[in-house]
């Protein structure tokens, strides 16, 4: 049985990204796009343009177009759009990097994607060069965006200043909304990370089906843009939601509560993007009501499940309406969310599907169709073409209907509105019985003296799959192992109890707040 989405379907234009946000400024050109948190640097939407035309005349004069790809590996900053957007508008495809990756994971990505040229900041240039002394990279240039100074070696490397001071003219280039926009990779929680490939149709279809949800974003919104641009999340429903509702996006290069605090406060930032940990931030942390954040209207939670009970606190202490939604790299990412004028929805869901998305739900043993709890599947015109030369993971995970299998457990009720239970590769099977992480995870959060936690399966003594908590305590707190467990077994039936517990400093997670659940068990399996 197919599951609808309730709004009308979309339609999308056969055109380029930088066209569709780009091609008919109007009266927006002299309002600002994108404001430096840290420094308070304002780029009106005409200088935003104008740069985006050099930089992809800049691609141009080296040759580029159409076929190649750049890699983008830098912190979210001014220039991260007019670098993303300039290379699309020169026809090229853009593959962005996980900030925090080592030249091993860099070199990776750059080989996998192909990319001729690297795009970076001074702070990681060592990585990068690092990087490119392995074998079998394509890239020819390094462009610093901040302009540290070249040194000696086989590759090139050039300032952005240098890039964008050319006098040649753009491109002529005729995008279609088939060619290929970006190249992210994916989180590689479940093996090594694939190249996701997203047209420019995936991408704009995004924004549209976005634009249905979102109504209270306006050229009068200030979007904070903590999360990363290289991750799909940060690119789509930051970055380029901004851009495309005249909104002004407001950068942070990485998550300080402080300066979090501080910038929401001095900009007078009224929407917020977040993950789950920085919910709980918010919902725990005193620093929180040491500044005026009075201004935030609503604050969206996405990337990992958002545990109800943690996101109706987020609301309280700030005031302001919470919602969540899902995706993945693989839907560009958005296939699900609370609509900004359905604040009583239920926040333990992911809302409703966007328009122009249809959903399934897949018994993953039986394969049966229309379950009450099974794998969501999802088609629609955000579902990626495919995993950049990985024919085996694109047929295992995109079928010949088109539905994209997300590897995600949901139930969904009469009236559409879809729950995430858990992954299918991450339950526990305590004798035979289902364990899911998630339940285990959300519960914890909710003893005060717990700041953070994750759960995994491990083998007890006789073999047995079990629940094992990993706990992170708040400052100040005493906890013991016994607490902890008896917390959880006198709020849980019996075969979902935590049976062990280990105390850490740090659960690992990914830029956007998932855990990473292969380093627990990694953690698990390195010998004492």
């Amino acid at each position: 049985m197919i599951v609808r989405s309730p709004y009308d379907d979309i339609d999308v234009p056969d055109t380029g990204l930088p066209e569709f946000l780009f091609g008919d400024l109007g009266d927006a050109a002299e309002r600002v796009a994108i404001i430096d948190g840290p420094s308070g640097a304002q780029t009106t939407f005409g200088e935003l343009a104008a740069a985006v035309d050099r930089f992809a005349a800049g691609m141009g004069e080296r040759g580029l177009g159409p076929g190649d790809v750049i890699a983008l590996f830098a912190p979210n900053n001014p220039y991260y759009p007019v670098v993303f957007h300039g290379a699309l508008a020169a026809g090229l495809a853009v593959s962005t990097v996980n900030a925090l990756y080592t030249p091993d994971e860099l070199a990776y990505q750059l080989r996998d994607s192909g990319s001729k040229v690297l795009v970076t900041v001074s702070a990681f240039l060592d990585r990068a060069r690092a990087a490119l002394d392995e074998e079998g990279l394509a890239v020819s240039e390094i462009i610093v965006i901040d302009g540290a100074p070249s040194v000696s070696g086989v590759i090139t490397e050039t300032s952005l200043s240098e890039v964008l001071a050319t006098t040649a003219e753009r491109p002529s280039v005729s995008l279609s909304g088939d060619d290929v926009a970006a190249l992210p990779y994916s989180s590689g929680t479940t093996g090594r990370a694939k190249g996701v490939v997203l047209t420019h149709r995936n991408l704009l279809a995004n924004l549209l089906q976005i634009e249905k949800m979102g109504t209270h974003v306006s050229p009068d919104t200030k979007i904070l843009a903590v999360l990363p641009f290289f991750h799909i999340y940060g690119m789509t429903v930051m970055m380029n939601q901004g851009l495309h509702a005249r909104a002004a996006v407001v950068t942070m290069p990485k998550f300080d509560l402080a300066e979090f605090l501080r910038i929401i406060s001095e900009h007078r930032v009224d929407r917020v993007y977040i993950a789950p940990p920085i919910a709980v931030a918010l919902a725990k942390h005193p620093m929180v009501d040491q500044y005026d954040i009075d201004c935030v209207d609503i604050v969206f939670s996405g990337a990992a499940a958002l545990d109800a009970e943690l996101g109706a606190a987020v609301g309280r202490r700030l005031n302001c309406t919470m919602l969540q939604g899902y995706g993945m790299t693989e839907l560009s990412p958005v296939s699900h969310c609370m609509p900004d004028d359905r604040p009583d929805m239920d926040l333990g869901s992911i809302g409703v599907a966007l328009p122009s998305v249809e959903c399934k739900l897949v018994d993953p043993d039986t394969g049966a169709e229309g379950v009450e709890r099974g794998e969501l599947w999802v088609r629609g015109p955000n579902v990626m073409r495919e995993y950049l030369n990985n024919a085996e993971a694109t047929a295992s995970t995109l079928d010949a209907d088109g539905f994209l299998h997300t590897g995600d457990v949901a139930t969904v009720t009469d009236e559409g509105v879809f729950y995430i239970v858990d992954r299918v590769k991450e339950l526990i099977k305590y004798k035979g019985y289902q364990v899911p992480p998630a339940e285990l995870e959300a519960l914890l959060l909710t003893n005060d003296g717990i700041a953070d936690a994750a759960v995994i399966g491990v083998k007890d003594a006789e073999g047995e799959e079990i629940p094992k908590a990993f706990v992170v305590l708040q400052q100040g707190a005493e906890l013991s192992g016994d607490d902890v467990m008896s917390f959880v077994a006198e709020r849980i039936a019996p075969h979902k109890k935590v049976r062990v517990v280990e105390f850490i400093d740090q659960i690992p997670k990914s830029a956007s707040g998932k855990i990473l659940r292969k380093d627990l068990r990694a953690r698990e399996q390195a010998p004492a």
